[in-house]
C-alpha cells in the first residue's frame, strides 16, 4: 500500500501543546524536591514573618511581604522548572529525542513556560488567601489583578535564566547552581526584608538583580512604592530576559 494513501490520524496542534504542558506539570508535581519547596516555602515564610511581625520594624509587613514573597515564589518555577529539568533532559538525551519526534516546534519550551506560569498562579492564590484571612490585607480588586499580572509575567525572565542554566550546567550541578542564584539574589533584592535594614552597599547593588526590579513592581502594585517610575523596571526585566534567551538559543544551536 502506498504510504500516501494511509489514513494517518491528524492531532490538532492545540492538543499537542496541551498534552505536553499537562505531562510537564505532572512531572514536576510528582517531584517532591521541586513541588514541596516551591509551593510551601513562600506561604510558610509569610506566615512566620508577615503575620507574626505585622506592622513592626517600621513597615507594613503584611503588605510588603505579600508582594516580595510572591516574587520569591515565582522565581522558583523559572529557575528550577527550566534550569534543572532542561539540564537533565539534555544530559539524558531526552532533548535530542524531542527534536526528532514529530511534535510541534517549540512545544517543549512552551510546556515548561505554561508549567511555570501555572505554578506562579498557585503560589499567588495561596499567598492571597493567607494575606486576606490571617494577614488582614484588604486591597481593591484592581490592586489584586495588578499584583497577579506582575507575578504571572514576572516569571518570564527567570525562565530565561533557567533555560540558559539548563543549557550550560550538568544535571547534577544545575540544582546547586540554581540555589546559589536563587537564595542570595532573593536576599540581596530585599525580598526577605527591606533593604533599609541591610548594609548600605546592598541597596547600591540591588538594581543589578532582576528580582529587585520585579520586587519593586510588585510593591508598587500593593501601594508600597508610591510615585516610583515603573517603566525602567519593566525595561530592565525585558532586557534581562531577552539577553538570556539569546544566550540559551546560541548554546542550543551548538547542540
Amino acid at each position: 500500500m502506498d504510504a500516501a494513501t494511509l489514513d494517518v490520524p491528524r492531532v490538532p496542534l492545540w492538543r499537542c501543546h496541551l498534552l505536553e504542558a499537562r505531562n510537564e506539570f505532572l512531572r514536576l508535581l510528582r517531584a517532591p524536591s521541586f513541588a514541596l519547596p516551591t509551593l510551601l516555602f513562600p506561604p510558610m515564610f509569610y506566615l512566620l514573618f508577615a503575620v507574626l511581625f505585622e506592622r513592626r520594624g517600621g513597615f507594613e509587613a503584611n503588605l510588603y511581604l505579600l508582594a516580595t514573597y510572591g516574587v520569591f515564589g515565582v522565581m522558583s518555577p523559572g529557575l528550577f522548572g527550566f534550569g534543572v529539568t532542561v539540564a537533565l533532559d539534555r544530559e539524558r538525551g531526552w532533548l535530542a529525542l524531542k527534536r526528532a519526534l514529530p511534535m510541534p516546534p517549540g512545544a517543549y519550551l512552551a510546556s515548561k513556560l505554561a508549567m511555570a506560569m501555572l505554578f506562579a498562579t498557585i503560589i499567588f492564590a495561596i499567598l492571597a488567601v493567607l494575606a486576606m484571612v490571617l494577614g488582614g490585607v484588604r486591597l481593591p480588586a484592581g490592586a489584586w489583578l495588578s499584583l497577579y499580572a506582575t507575578e504571572l509575567f514576572g516569571v518570564l525572565p527567570f525562565c530565561a535564566l533557567g533555560l540558559w542554566l539548563g543549557t550550560v550546567a550538568s544535571g547534577q550541578a544545575a540544582p546547586a547552581i540554581a540555589n546559589l542564584l536563587y537564595l542570595p539574589m532573593s536576599f540581596l533584592s530585599g525580598l526577605w526584608m527591606p533593604l533599609t535594614v541591610l548594609p548600605a552597599f546592598v541597596a547600591k547593588i540591588a538594581p543589578l538583580w532582576p528580582a529587585w526590579h520585579l520586587g519593586r513592581l510588585a510593591l508598587a502594585a500593593v501601594g508600597q512604592a508610591p510615585g516610583e517610575a515603573l517603566l525602567p523596571h519593566v525595561a530592565a526585566l525585558a532586557a534581562f530576559g531577552l539577553a538570556f534567551v539569546a544566550l540559551a538559543r546560541r548554546r542550543l544551536a551548538r547542540g
